[in-house]
């Protein structure tokens, strides 16, 4: 049996998430009280639901300190236990909750709190379970691209730890799931020249102008070498995930070149996934 529960801010695109997990297959069951998830799942194994897609929030945040404990016997019993937080940045979340002119769920319990205030509430409360959780920062993804990004979720080994490379551009925010974050705008930028300016880091002429200078080289070199020292430690930490994030100015051209470099070498012998998030599907 496999149970994803989906967590996060409110407004970050749960919903979204949890309408895929229907449109694949997925039982889902959306603001369960964690106190009711053991119950809930031996329900549906009665039932005979072997994937479970189940949505645990703010809305039930007085049975939220349970759900490590929870989470933790589901995995004892040999269950398939993935743990989704969706995130964004908060001028990003207020700018949805003006758009759809939704309240915080938080404002009814706090009726002087501005909607910023909620959030902030929000973050603190579920710092808990944003710790045992696979991290997604939602802030400048579409609906497609969060789509895509769950896919892959489903389909990792949790058996193994996941090494995820983000490109991104810093002119549009450091991303907030990263564990590590590497700078390369100080790289020869291929955006100065016309003819590659529309192309991305994917394209086999920015490949080659970026290989061409000794720069971009010594930097892989040194942020290879960084990585395979240290990732030994997250490996015997436990960790199931540990994300890469490798900034340019607008997100196309070297981070996406980084990106797919360091990603390639580690995948011969570990489970690696690539995100680009400014050109991500629209």
């Amino acid at each position: 049996m496999q149970i994803v529960l989906i967590s996060g801010l409110s407004g970050s695109g749960k919903s979204v998430a949890l309408k895929l997990l229907e449109d694949l297959g997925y039982y889902c069951i959306d603001n369960l009280p964690a106190t009711l998830l053991p119950q809930t799942v031996r329900l549906l194994q009665g039932e005979g639901h072997q994937r479970v897609g189940i949505s645990v929030d703010i809305r039930g945040a007085q049975s939220l300190p349970a759900l490590p404990d929870c989470v933790a016997d589901l995995k004892s019993q040999g269950l398939d236990v993935r743990v989704l937080f969706l995130e964004a940045k908060t001028e990003s979340l207020l700018k949805r909750f003006s758009e759809t002119r939704r309240k915080h769920p938080l404002s009814t319990l706090h009726t002087d709190y501005t909607v910023a205030e909620c959030i902030s509430l929000e973050r603190e409360i579920l710092a808990s379970v944003a710790d045992l959780s696979h991290r997604v920062d939602t802030s400048e993804l579409s609906a497609n691209a969060l789509r895509a990004w769950v896919k892959q979720f489903l389909a990792l080994d949790q058996s193994r730890l996941t090494l995820i490379f983000q490109s991104f551009g810093f002119k549009h925010g450091l991303p907030l799931d990263a564990d590590f974050v590497f700078d390369a705008r100080c790289l020869p930028n291929p955006y100065y020249d016309p003819s590659l300016r529309p192309l991305t880091g994917l394209d086999q002429p920015v490949i080659q102008f970026l290989e061409a200078e000794a720069a971009p080289q010594a930097m892989y070199t040194d942020v290879l070498r960084y990585l395979e020292n240290w990732l030994p430690a997250f490996d015997r930490d436990n960790r199931s995930y540990v994300t890469v994030g490798i900034g340019c100015t607008g997100g196309q051209h070297r981070s996406v070149w980084l990106a797919e470099k360091l990603a390639a070498h580690f995948a011969q012998d570990r489970q690696v996934l690539v995100r680009h998030r400014e050109s991500s599907p629209t």
